[in-house]
């Protein structure tokens, strides 16, 4: 089975071929994310570039896009060492390369783009080439060659993030207003306090560079918040007068936020979008709560990422202590079993 991947748009983009792989240059990773940065890349598999309309201006001239052909198995020795580094503990990369199998099956039946199956970057999975990968991606991937996670005979849309930050999240605070049965709201106290030494073998390098994602705080001046807001959103508040959280999910982050204003008053939603609105890049999660005091916006918050499925530092604790990936997907997935895709 082949994936096709949207590795990079831009006005031009830098590519050299070698003997049996290609180097990209400057592909922006991260997009719109507190970690947004370029890097070069490299990366197996066929190369084509093509031509796309203007992304910026509707008139302005055809910018380019490389998308990568390569055999599904291949995609995901890198997805799960992109996504969290190829030393973490072996029975997470082989948790992590049945969700990527899964969600990547899914995906070739209904792309998410126009042109490609997937994105290299989070707002699919995470696809970052050769560098990250070492063997025991390989092994992960092999060892679990053709798994994926099942719900009553049906491949599982597996969702995951980095930190849920003590509790899951459901479906319906993130997505769609319907039940998935297998996204639902678990405890995890894997991911409270993992250790120095446990981030350090899980984590990307840039990943590491994110010390309080499980709980944290940002503060914002009244001008800072309503510039940001204003910004983000396109809509001029006036001067802010609350932030009102008007429904929560079943892990506590928020789905509907109410922003008044002396000039007007919205209720936005869903989690991701009020992520978006409050920050210069992207709050770490929406599980927060607002206390506002003295001309001083202080949201304190919990979790890194909309918390549906699958905590990545949860389950690489949960791997180094000794349980295994089927333990890992059944804890996080409920009713779940592991199937095998047609090849």
């Amino acid at each position: 089975m082949k994936i096709r991947v949207g590795i990079l748009t831009a006005p031009h983009i830098d590519y050299f071929m070698r003997a049996h792989t290609f180097l990209l240059k400057n592909v922006r990773i991260g997009i719109g994310f507190h970690w947004d940065r370029q890097e070069d890349q490299e990366f197996a598999g066929e190369l084509e570039i093509r031509s796309v309309p203007n992304p910026v201006e509707e008139n302005g001239e055809p910018w380019e896009i490389a998308v990568n052909t390569i055999d599904l198995e291949e995609y995901l020795c890198s997805v799960i060492s992109s996504e969290m580094s190829a030393n973490s503990p072996m029975e997470l990369l082989k948790a992590h390369a049945v969700i990527s199998r899964s969600w990547a099956i899914r995906a070739i039946a209904n792309p998410n783009h126009e042109g490609f199956d997937v994105c290299a970057d989070d707002h699919c999975q995470r696809y970052e080439g050769l560098r990250r990968m070492n063997e025991r991606a390989v092994e992960a991937v092999r060892a679990t060659k053709g798994q994926v996670l099942t719900y009553n005979g049906e491949v599982c849309d597996c969702r995951y993030y980095k930190c849920c930050g003590g509790r899951t999240e459901i479906w319906r605070t993130c997505w769609e207003d319907i039940d998935v049965p297998y996204i639902q709201s678990v405890a995890c106290n894997y991911c409270k306090q993992p250790g120095e030494r446990i981030l350090r073998l899980v984590l990307n390098d840039y990943d590491l560079e994110t010390k309080d994602f499980r709980d944290w705080a940002v503060q914002y001046t009244d001008e800072e918040l309503e510039r940001i807001v204003e910004e983000k959103s396109g809509l001029d508040f006036g001067h802010i007068t609350a932030l009102e959280p008007l429904h929560r999910g079943a892990s506590g982050r928020i789905d509907l936020l109410r922003i008044a204003g002396t000039k007007r008053t919205e209720t936005i939603g869903k989690e991701l979008k009020i992520r978006l609105t409050l920050s210069k890049s992207c709050l770490y999660s929406s599980w927060f709560e607002v206390c506002h005091s003295n001309g001083i916006w202080t949201l304190n918050g919990h979790g890194w990422g909309h918390g549906a499925g699958l905590c990545q530092i949860g389950a690489a604790v949960m791997a180094a202590e000794g349980m295994s990936y089927e333990q890992i997907l059944r804890y996080y997935y409920a009713g779940t079993r592991l199937g095998s895709s047609a090849r």
